[in-house]
C-alpha cells in the first residue's frame, strides 16, 4: 500500500479531541494533521515526538496533512493511521501473501452480517467461505510485545461474539491482529485494560474463531504486510 504523497516529518505539540493532532514542521509552522485513530495510542502522543505526515491537496478536506506516522528515532516506525490496516489486508489478499487465506479467490469488502454488525472482508471460493476481521496494533507496553486493544472496545467484544455466529462445516471465522510496529515480534491480548474484550475472546476461540497476527514491513513509499508474529494459541490463560 503505497502513501498518496509523499511525506513530511515534524516534532507532535499535542493530539486532542482524539482526531486532530498539531504538529510544527522542521519549518516552525505549526500545523494541525487529522488523526485516524480513535484509541488511546499510549506511548506515541508524547509532546517532542518525531511524525510524519501525509500532505494533500483536495480541497474537499478541511485539513491539509493527516498523521501517518510515528518516528522512534532508532530505526523503528509505528503506523498511527488504522484505516491503513484494511487497505494493507487487501493488498496481501489479492497477492496471495496470507497463507492460512491463499485458498479463497474472491474478496468481498465491508459485508453486513449478524446483528448490525459489519465484516472487514468476506473471502468465497465455490461454496467455501470465510469471515475476516481486521484488527489495527499500535500498543507496545513492554519489551517486543504487541497489544490489543489499547482501550476498552464495546464494539470489539460485540464483533467477536457475533463472528463466532457465522462458523459452519463450511465457513471458517479468522481475525487477524495487524501490528503497525517495527518494534515488536510478540502478541498478547491486553486482558488488564478491557477484561470483557478478553472474555470474548475466550468465548470466540472456543466457538472456533481462529486467531493469527502479521507484522508490516515499512517502505519508503508506503506500508506491506510483513512477518507472522507470534501469537499464543490458546487464550485460556486469560481467565
Amino acid at each position: 500500500m503505497q502513501f498518496q504523497s509523499n511525506l513530511v516529518s515534524g516534532r507532535l505539540v499535542k493530539r486532542y479531541k482524539r482526531f486532530l493532532a498539531d504538529v510544527e514542521l522542521s519549518s516552525g509552522q505549526i500545523v494541525t494533521a487529522h488523526c485516524a485513530n480513535t484509541g488511546k495510542m499510549h506511548g506515541l502522543v508524547s509532546c517532542g515526538m518525531k511524525v510524519w505526515l501525509e500532505p494533500n491537496e483536495d480541497p474537499k478536506k478541511k485539513l491539509k496533512y493527516s498523521w501517518k506516522l510515528v518516528d522512534h528515532e532508532n530505526g523503528h516506525y509505528t503506523g498511527v493511521d488504522t484505516t491503513f490496516a484494511n487497505k494493507i489486508v487487501n493488498e496481501a489478499l489479492e497477492q496471495g501473501k496470507i497463507l492460512e487465506l491463499e485458498e479463497y479467490d474472491t474478496i468481498l469488502r465491508e459485508q453486513n452480517y449478524g446483528e448490525n454488525s459489519r465484516i472487514d472482508f468476506l473471502l468465497k471460493r465455490g461454496s467455501k467461505s470465510c469471515f475476516l476481521e481486521v484488527k489495527s496494533v499500535t500498543l507496545c507496553r513492554q519489551g517486543n510485545i504487541a497489544e490489543f486493544p489499547d482501550t476498552v472496545t464495546l464494539r470489539g467484544a460485540k464483533h467477536l461474539k457475533e463472528i463466532a455466529k457465522t462458523i459452519n462445516g463450511n465457513t471458517r471465522a479468522i481475525v487477524l491482529y495487524l501490528v503497525q510496529r517495527s518494534d515488536c515480534s510478540n502478541f498478547k491480548i491486553a486482558n488488564d485494560l478491557d477484561p470483557n474484550y478478553a472474555q470474548a475472546t475466550i468465548f470466540s476461540q472456543n466457538s472456533g474463531v481462529e486467531f493469527v497476527c502479521y507484522g508490516v514491513n515499512f517502505l519508503p513509499n508506503g506500508i506491506e504486510l510483513g512477518y507472522k508474529m507470534d501469537l499464543e494459541n490458546d487464550f485460556s490463560f486469560l481467565s
